[in-house]
């Protein structure tokens, strides 16, 4: 019959138990006790506090305080004293609630350039920071419409008419696919590292630098920087081009002396008019940036009206081609802008006269042929239309390569001629190729046209989503630029005449830009438009070219750069500016477009070709850190554009490649000896040993940075009496863990005298290592022997491994039993393992119920793998599940991140803060923030607490026999037999109670009577024991573990694996077993349980 319990009128609280505080505010008069649940046995509150009152009133009935804390000993501590963290409280300082941490980590974004490397060296300057701006750009203006300026250049109004001129429509078709298939398989491996994690301003030299290290990212760094401040070079000498060339020819201020001087004067005139450019473009950006930006919209539009001019000139030209006659000499083209009328003769008040052509060939005025060119007077003058338009079927003329040598005329091919030579003084006359023209020299001269797709990851610190961003809108723009390149090599084969094609300054077409020839409605579109967006590109390459050197000298991995990383008080980088101008002029001094255009594209390439390899090495290392929000890359792809930009830089020109080449080795062997004096080895003795040998010394360098952290595994294993290894489903788990990858050392310790035991220890190695293979771990076996397991389990913690290959975490097996056995040495030995990794600062991973984990062989195709996030000890927590889904046992789980939430803290605030964590590691996983009420503790923690406290005083006081100690431990410990001890060990009842009959330990009638009989001695030593009142500080640790099972069990009951952060021992020894009872509660009811706790150090990160 259930009983109840009422409160006297008068308020006073039954016996000496408080619930809240003196005054029991949450029990009202005349209520009924609730009964609590048990494992499905109920035992009620009243009979608790009715045994209690009644050992207190046999003592005298004194009042004592309170076992529960009440609201003011709660609020003592602040968060050390949290009553649902209670078990974790010793630790707090160093291992933070997940709430605290959340708050700070949110605010990773907007990090300035190179990131946590930098922050120290601003906090410095913390009082002039101003509050930065949250990033607000999307895919179109942050990162689709940069890449298209970027990328649409000089060389599609200046160069690719005479390139498909050149090489024809068939082979141009085949450079464009080459260049834009290199940008694109090296954008695909750009999105990967992008998507990997928060990357700064700092475009490739950061994602290089931080996928290989300082000596490639300084490198390739330095080479992509000298390619920008080359191509503001190239720009600026394009820009003078069209100056010179087609808008004010007469503001040249060399001019030739002689018919064959003419290209010596245009370079003076572009040595000096590009360097007045320089300085003047270097000026704007030195007085702000600011300006260039304001009108980077300006010089874009500039470029997309000259693409549709084109197009609607390609069009028109259908049914209305524009009017620009070329002059024909036989098949010879002549240079239009020396004469006016394409006539031998003409007729002048009915007579016929020469003409200016005849007087240029023949060196009279009159129609005599004594001095008169060979070739003039047996060859007929012709006109031909320039732009015969796209439906005249001149595409199939185009289609084939025409390269020229230099100086060679240019010739209609089929045209009527008689072929003698001619005069070489008039070869002035004719339009000529200035440079001799190959594949490889094209492929060279076209290259940079298609450069410019970083211009997305530059800006990834003002994207809303740069991981979204970045991958979309790069390749969104490689497609329509190359779309366009396509388009128009096809239109200008299609619609232009080829000899006007290969006329690389219009100088047929009477100084007419040759593409402008075909737009509509005028030529001056595409001039005026070229011009200004090649300023615009020149301004913007002077923008980012000083910045990125800031950003390697801010990394002082290149200590001769360290000046060039200060600059004004804004940060702008006026000291890079000036280096950058300098290398700028020495580009302009070459003056030629032809001539800078392969060196930069060496530079770009040599970038393209480390960021293929990065992704490629990143992908095959499979390293924990590697986790791309962008899925469609493969290490094949990588190595595919690799090879594209090594083929593209030798087939370009091979010299040029091996000075950059030479220049990249030389820089990363500066920057390694620059660190410190590495050892190579002899290399004679044995490559395999030189190479080990290397990496242990380079490891050994220091601690490895939290990218490359992953659990270096240490796996004490259990044998029994025959050497066999007792729980194997360690080693499974261990390579589940580590899919092949990284160190793993199996240790095992054997009790005894290493002299006598070490043939013992021999044959355990050989057991572990055939344990090994049948799990198929890859690791090291390590069997030491020892007098005492303690010592030898301290011995293999503290010696494994050697030098930099040492283990980080230790995996060790749950002390199953602790409970019945009679020797403590089990539980003992856990614990003091516990502490050694502690100290060692060491992770530790402890699998419970070990023998239900999953064997290599079994598939989970559902279901959850859930991680209980209650202290932040450096995100073993989150790196962990993530390592296991790579396995394919674990693959198709799903993860879930519960963390817990007190009375004070924002849930929903938590909740958006970790799924943004989440997001920037690069984690699929749902999120829940579990609340956790300051509710009172309950009568079953009260019990738990006492029945775990009169277990330890019980064998630590009293001296019994084994048969004895199993016994009574058994008897209290038992959940069944709580009734049973009352019925024993109570003054009041004695005769009533019934013999047990159906109990879990073997009683027979005779043992009872003995029982019965021993009573009266053993009752005054029980009654000290039912008298215990529990500590405060064990309560309140037993409340959390109650209250945290509940919660875990309601919603983990049904997952695949539960990671659940393991509280630290306690820093009293005497509360060790009392310890082993709170883990015992807190993983109650759940299958299988993987306790985690961090090493100190943090082991994942959100940057890349």
């Amino acid at each position: 019959m259930r009983k109840t319990v009422r409160i006297a009128q008068d308020g006073a609280c039954p016996g000496d138990f408080m619930l809240r505080n003196v005054n029991c505010p949450h029990v009202m008069l005349g209520q009924e006790f609730p009964r609590v649940a048990f494992r499905g046995h109920f035992h009620s509150l009243p009979k608790l506090m009715e045994k209690a009152s009644s050992s207190h009133a046999s003592h005298g009935n004194h009042k004592e305080n309170s076992p529960f804390l009440n609201s003011s000993e709660a609020g003592k501590g602040g968060d050390y004293y949290d009553r649902n963290l209670a078990l974790f409280e010793e630790e707090l300082d160093i291992r933070p609630k997940v709430s605290s941490l959340l708050g700070k980590l949110v605010n990773y974004t907007n990090l300035t350039q190179g990131v946590k490397e930098h922050e120290e060296a601003e906090s410095t300057d913390g009082s002039k920071k101003k509050v930065s701006k949250s990033p607000s750009m999307g895919t179109l203006m942050g990162v689709y419409l940069p890449c298209m300026q970027n990328i649409f250049g000089v060389i599609l109004f200046l160069r690719l008419t005479w390139m498909v001129g050149m090489a024809g429509v068939l082979q141009s078709f085949l450079i464009v696919l080459l260049c834009c298939c290199c940008t694109m398989l090296t954008t695909i491996s750009m999105s990967a590292i992008a998507t990997n994690g928060v990357v700064p301003a700092g475009g490739s030299y950061f994602m290089i630098s931080r996928s290989l290290g300082p000596e490639f990212g300084g490198a390739v760094g330095l080479c992509f920087y000298l390619g920008t401040t080359f191509a503001g070079a190239m720009y600026i000498l394009g820009a003078i081009e069209i100056l010179l060339t087609y808008i004010v020819p007469q503001a040249a201020i060399f001019h030739p002396s002689g018919a064959h001087d003419a290209s010596s004067a245009m370079l003076n005139n572009m040595r000096v008019y590009g360097t007045v450019f320089l300085i003047l473009m270097a000026v704007v950006v030195f007085v702000g940036v600011k300006y260039v930006n304001k009108f980077a919209s300006l010089f874009l539009a500039c470029v997309v009206i000259s693409i549709l001019s084109i197009y609607a000139g390609a069009i028109k030209s259908i049914f209305d081609p524009p009017v620009f006659p070329i002059c024909m000499l036989g098949n010879r083209t002549l240079s239009r802008d020396q004469f006016d009328v394409c006539a031998k003769t003409i007729v002048k008040d009915n007579v016929t006269v020469a003409s200016k052509l005849w007087e240029l060939f023949c060196h009279s005025t009159n129609l005599t042929t004594e001095n008169c060119d060979e070739y003039f007077l047996m060859n007929n003058v012709s006109e031909i239309a320039g732009i015969p338009g796209a439906a005249s079927g001149i595409l199939k003329d185009n289609l084939w390569s025409n390269y020229l040598e230099k100086g060679e005329i240019l010739e209609k091919a089929h045209h009527p001629s008689v072929d003698v030579a001619g005069q070489k003084n008039n070869l002035h006359l004719y339009v000529l190729s200035d440079i001799a023209t190959s594949f490889m020299v094209l492929v060279g001269i076209f290259f940079p046209s298609v450069t410019g797709i970083m211009a997305g990851s530059n800006r990834s610190g003002d994207l809303k989503d740069a991981q979204k961003s970045i991958p979309v809108g790069t390749i969104l723009a490689i497609v329509t630029t190359s779309l366009v390149y396509f388009s128009c090599v096809l239109l200008f084969g299609a619609c232009i005449e080829g000899v006007v094609l290969r006329d690389k300054y219009g100088d047929a077409v009477n100084r007419n830009l040759v593409v402008g020839t075909l737009s509509w409605p005028s030529p001056w579109v595409i001039v005026i438009g070229s011009f200004f967006s090649t300023c615009g590109a020149g301004l913007q390459s002077l923008t980012g070219a000083p910045r990125l050197l800031q950003a390697i000298a801010k990394d002082n991995i290149i200590p001769f750069l360290w000046v060039f990383g200060h600059g004004k008080a804004n940060g702008e980088p006026t000291w890079a500016l000036l280096l950058t101008a300098l290398i700028a002029e020495l580009g302009i001094l070459i003056a030629s477009l032809d001539m800078v255009a392969p060196i930069l594209s060496m530079f770009f390439l040599m970038c393209y070709l480390f960021v293929n390899l990065a992704c490629a090495v990143q992908t095959l290392l499979r390293t924990p850190n590697w986790r791309p929000r962008f899925k469609y890359y493969h290490w094949a792809l990588s190595f595919l554009g690799m090879s594209i930009c090594l083929a593209l830089m030798f087939i370009s020109s091979w010299y040029y490649a091996l000075v950059a080449m030479l220049i990249a080795g030389m820089i990363y062997k500066y920057i390694e000896y620059q660190g410190a004096e590495k050892e190579w080895g002899d290399g004679i003795r044995g490559l395999s040993l030189s190479a080990a040998r290397y990496a242990l010394l380079r490891l050994e360098e220091g601690p490895p940075h939290t990218k490359n952290w992953r659990p270096q595994l240490l796996v004490l294993l259990k044998l029994d009496e025959d050497l066999h290894v007792k729980y194997p489903r360690l080693l499974t788990f261990a390579s589940q863990l580590k899919a092949g990858k990284g160190l793993t050392i199996i240790g095992s310790v054997i009790q005894g005298n290493f002299l006598e035991t070490y043939g013992e220890a021999q044959a355990a190695e050989q057991t572990i290592k055939n344990m090994m293979d049948i799990e198929k771990v890859k690791g090291f076996c390590q069997v030491v022997v020892a007098n005492k397991v303690r010592e030898g389990i301290a011995h293999l913690i503290q010696s494994c491994g050697l030098g930099g290959m040492k283990h980080n975490t230790v995996v060790l097996g749950w002390p199953y039993g602790w409970r019945q056995s009679e020797d403590p040495r089990s539980w003992k030995t856990f614990i003091g393992t516990v502490r050694c990794t502690t100290a060692a600062h060491l992770a530790l991973l402890v699998p419970k119920n070990v023998s239900f984990y999953p064997s290599n062989h079994e598939r989970y195709n559902e279901g959850n793998i859930d991680v209980w996030w209650i202290v932040h000890d450096g995100g073993m927590l989150m790196l962990l599940p993530f390592l296991l889904k790579q396995h394919k046992v674990w693959r198709k789980c799903k993860m879930r991140i519960f963390t817990v939430a007190q009375m004070d803290d924002n849930s929903i605030q938590m909740k958006k803060d970790l799924a943004t964590f989440l997001y920037q590691l690069r984690i699929e996983a749902e999120v829940e923030v579990v609340e956790m009420h300051n509710s009172d503790i309950s009568a079953y923690t009260y019990e738990r607490t006492l029945m775990m406290e009169q277990r330890s005083q019980m064998l630590r006081q009293m001296r019994l026999t084994k048969t004895e100690r199993e016994r009574e431990a058994q008897l209290v410990k038992d959940r069944h037999s709580v009734a049973r001890l009352e019925s024993l060990y109570s003054d009041e009842e004695d005769e009533t109670e019934p013999v047990p009959e159906n109990i879990q330990m073997t009683w027979t009638k005779e043992k009872c009577d003995a029982e019965k009989r021993n009573r009266g001695s053993a009752v005054g030593s029980f009654r000290d024991l039912i008298s215990i009142k529990p500590n405060q500080s064990n309560v309140r640790r037993m409340h959390t573990a109650v209250k945290l099972n509940e919660v875990i069990v309601n919603r983990s009951h049904d997952a695949r694996l539960v990671l659940l952060n393991m509280p630290g021992p306690p820093k009293n020894t005497d509360g060790d077993e009392n310890y082993m009872e709170f883990l015992e509660v807190l993983t109650e009811g759940l299958e299988r349980v993987l306790l985690v706790r961090g090493g100190g150090r943090e082991v994942i990160t959100i940057y890349s």
